[in-house]
């Protein structure tokens, strides 16, 4: 029992030493939540919800077993994304979490090294790292280890970070010391889901892909958006914070991260539709190289801009 303590003790603090804002471990298979949250996501593939997203069916996400053979633990971490800028001009809206540099690197980086620091304390452990684009349950495992709540946003809410925290995990074959799983405290609160220009979040902690604004402008690789996006898309060309803007938890004092990779890139904060409209493919590749926008692919761009633009 000791040695399990002793070693969740020097996991966590490594952890924090490598920046993350918010750190907890869950044990495998988890609490009842876990199902719960399984039952969730399969009522909502079967409603459709997950739009062209095939990929969202992997059963690797029903069972963590498939992620690494003999899982015990799970290390969550959360990475503060917030900034305290704002865009200069106001013609285009891009989605805070791509302002910096692609965050799924950042994270796997730091993550490495926290895993090749417990192999040096169990080298016979193993551990794999699993970054949004795994198919993991990361919302539900976040929740489980205490690091936040789901929000009827669906994304994770922490009491201190609000719900601009970037999430990741360590899996582990080693037992370690879990922690309290997060509380729901949204209350009665449902100010996303109000402010939902497309009513996207068709109830509490449901999104429907089909009508996300994020959804259409990340994901759809149709050469036109429906009619019924493109009337409510506002100035977004690049995901949606809408939901997350009206967070009473984003509301009040939220720290600014002091992480260098996640600062705004200069292009981001100054990008204006003329400007955006006349980049060829080759300077759209340049300034998305580095960037978690990337998968916007040139000609997506050019689309969602065009769309916004005729919808004035």
């Amino acid at each position: 029992m000791k040695k399990s303590v002793d070693l969740t003790k020097k996991i966590k603090e490594k952890a924090f030493e490598e920046g993350f804002d918010a750190v907890g471990i869950a044990k495998v298979p988890g609490s009842s939540r876990i199902k719960l949250r399984n039952a969730s996501l399969e009522r909502w593939l079967q409603a459709g919800h997950q739009a062209k997203m095939e990929w969202m069916k992997s059963p690797r996400r029903k069972n963590i077993e498939y992620m690494l053979k003999g899982v015990q633990s799970v290390l969550a971490v959360g990475l503060n994304y917030y900034v305290e800028v704002e865009k200069t001009p106001k013609d285009i809206s891009i989605a805070r979490y791509g302002w910096g540099k692609d965050y799924h690197k950042v994270i796997e980086n730091k993550l490495k090294r926290i895993g090749q620091f417990l192999e040096k304390e169990r080298p016979n452990s193993k551990w794999k790292i699993c970054v949004d684009t795994s198919a993991l349950l990361d919302k539900a495992w976040a929740e489980e280890a205490g690091i936040g709540w789901i929000g009827k946003h669906s994304n994770i809410i922490n009491s201190k970070i609000g719900s601009w925290m970037f999430l990741g995990h360590l899996l582990s074959t080693e037992i370690l010391e879990a922690d309290e799983p997060s509380k729901p405290i949204c209350g009665e609160c449902e100010k996303c889901i109000d402010a939902c220009p497309t009513k996207a979040i068709e109830e509490p902690f449901i999104v429907n892909s089909n009508k996300c604004l994020a959804y259409h402008t990340l994901e759809n690789r149709e050469e036109q958006l429906p009619r019924n996006i493109i009337n409510k898309m506002g100035n977004w060309v690049a995901g949606c914070d809408i939901c997350q803007e009206v967070c009473p938890w984003n509301k009040k004092s939220i720290p600014t991260t002091s992480e260098p990779d996640l600062q705004p890139s200069e292009w981001i904060l100054n990008l204006t539709k003329k400007d955006a409209l006349s980049w060829s493919d080759t300077k759209w590749k340049e300034n998305l190289n580095s960037s978690a926008l990337k998968r916007i692919k040139p000609w997506m761009w050019r689309r969602n801009i065009n769309s916004i633009s005729n919808n004035l």
